[in-house]
Formats: C-alpha cells, structure tokens, sequence
C-alpha cells in the first residue's frame, strides 16, 4: 500500500471517528433537552386542562379539549396583578443595586487594593459559602424589630446582600482583564477614578454586566425561600410565593397553578432572549487573553 493510500484510509478513520463523536455528543444533548424539557411539558399540559379532569385521568394525559380558562382565572385573580407587580419592583431593585454594589467593590479590590484589602475581599466573597437556610432564623428575628419588617423592602435588602458575593467576585475578574494601560491613559488625560469607572471601564463591562443581570433577574424572580419565610402580609407576597398560596374550590388548583406558573416564567424567558447575544459575548469574555 502506497502512503498517499495509507494517509487516505486514516483521514477515513479520523473522519468516522469524528462522526461518531459528534453523533453521540448530539444524542446526549437531546437526551439532556428531553430530560429538562419534562417538567415544562407536565406544567404547560396542567394549564391547558381543568382540575377535575386531571384528578379523573391524571396530569400526563393529552386532553380532550383545550382550555384557557385556567389562564383567564389567573389574570383575572385580585392578587395575581398585586403578585406580579411585588415581583417586577424586587427583581429589578435588587438585581440593580446589587450589580452597582458589585461594580464599585469589584473595580476597587481589581484596581484600587490597599492594606488588608485582600482578606476584606474573602471576607465579602465568603457569603458565597454560607447557605442561606442557617441564617432563616437570625434574620427573621432581627426584621421583626424593625419598620420594614414584612414589606418588600425585606426581600430587596435580603437579596442585595446575597447577591454581593457574587456580583464582587465575577466583577472583580472582569475588571482584571482589562488591560491596567487603559486607566493608566485616562488618568494622563485627567480623569479621576469616578470618571474613569463609568466612561472607560464600566462600557467595556456590558457583556458581563449583561451576564450577570441576567442571572441576578432569573435568581431573584424565581426565588421562593425568601418571600415565602420572611413575607406573612398578602399585599407584599411575590409571584412565587403566590403561586402556592393560590387555591381552588376544593382546595387543589393544579390548572390555575400551572397556568399562573406558565405566566411567571415569562419574563425571565423574555429577558434571555433580550440579552441573549450580550449573554454569549459575556460568558467568553476574558477567557482569552493575550
């Protein structure tokens, strides 16, 4: 066999086994879609199905007829708007404040250490260890003796300063790849570090801001601990903790809660899609350099 026919055959075989590959890392994430996309599946077929049809046939059955009633009860109920109005000021209260903490802490711990900064910076990152569940108890006591106790103000304090550690890390490592001659330039020119946080820095930053709002806006939106612990008033509950609390007229609201939990999660899906190409560019930023 000639070597012009030797090489042929092992591009063959190189090329069957790139196929193979690709062919079995294709049918794992199919099988992964499949697998997450269940639930979802289970959720949307309780919205489209009254309650006593489910209790006759159970939930994994394709109805006979489709119904929106579900649906109409659900925008029509008088604390669904109250709900999704409580969640909508919490989300984006907490996920701004804590990505604007996150952007002061992180670019002065990236540009502006100073003695003992360092070990500040595990102090702060260290909530990222801590489960919330051990500090339930500590905060519950400690908003009941003040005047935002059972207000949205307790939600949005809460999860600032959950949110923190990691906005502070993630934006602490953004900060580190943008190259130091930047700053150095601006400072030449005249601009102090206010100036040079937001008009050179921060522009830069939009992937990853984007990234992490994205994240922040998801986590808080869906978070269900919180509002359900610390929240006893009806008027400050969010959608979330709404969801469980919505009853039907014998006390099972399967459809009514699917179809309010369909709605839910649209705006987290709607902000993804927004972001989507930011969120893209974010996750690859910095992972080259030179």
């Amino acid at each position: 066999m000639t070597e012009l026919a030797r090489d042929r055959v092992t591009l063959s075989e190189r090329e069957r086994a790139q196929n193979w590959s690709r062919r079995a890392l294709y049918a794992a994430l199919i099988a992964l879609v499949v697998v997450y996309s269940v639930p979802t599946f289970g959720v949307l077929l309780s919205s489209v199905q009254r309650d006593r049809e489910i209790s006759r046939h159970g939930l994994w059955r394709i109805p006979d007829e489709i119904t929106l009633e579900n649906y109409e009860r659900a925008l029509g109920g008088t604390n669904v708007p109250n709900y999704l109005l409580n969640s909508v000021i919490v989300t984006v209260s907490a996920t701004a404040v804590s990505i604007a903490f996150g952007v002061l802490t992180g670019y002065v711990f990236s540009r502006l250490a100073f003695r003992g900064s360092e070990i500040l910076y595990l102090i702060v990152v260290a909530g990222l260890f801590f489960p919330p569940q051990i500090v339930i108890i500590p905060l519950q006591q400690l908003f009941s003796r003040t005047p935002i106790n059972d207000t949205i103000l307790v939600l949005i304090v809460v999860h600032v300063a959950f949110g923190l550690p990691i906005t502070t890390m993630l934006l602490r490592n953004f900060f580190s790849t943008i190259p130091a001659a930047l700053r150095e330039a601006a400072i030449i020119d005249g601009a102090n570090e206010g100036q040079i946080l937001l008009l050179v820095m921060v522009p830069l930053m939009l992937p990853a801001l984007a990234v992490l709002a994205t994240l922040q806006f998801t986590w808080i939106w869906n978070d269900f601990l919180w509002p359900f612990i610390l929240i006893k008033n009806d008027a400050a509950r969010t959608i979330m903790a709404g969801i469980v609390l919505l009853k039907g007229p014998y006390d099972k609201a399967w459809g009514l809660q699917g179809a309010l939990s369909v709605i839910a999660s649209l705006p987290t899906l709607l902000i993804f899609l927004f972001f989507q190409r930011y969120f893209i560019r974010g996750l690859t930023f910095g992972a080259v350099k030179g």
